[in-house]
């Protein structure tokens, strides 16, 4: 699958240290962690109109 869209999230910097050591450890490319992370999500929860949560996720747009 081509990777042609990027996405920047903001998050704790202890978080992210631990999880890029998580991931060195494990000798696994943060990038393809997340990736796997991601569709595994997509695929539990879908995009399907019966799958929405009850309540709205709490997202900030620049």
């Amino acid at each position: 699958m081509k990777k042609d869209a990027g996405m920047r999230i903001r998050i704790e910097r202890e978080l992210r240290d631990e999880f890029l050591a998580a991931c060195q450890v494990l000798d696994r490319p943060a990038a393809q962690v997340i990736r796997e992370f991601m569709r595994d999500f997509v695929r539990r929860n879908g995009a399907s109109s019966d799958a929405h949560p009850a309540t709205k996720p709490n997202v900030t747009t620049r």
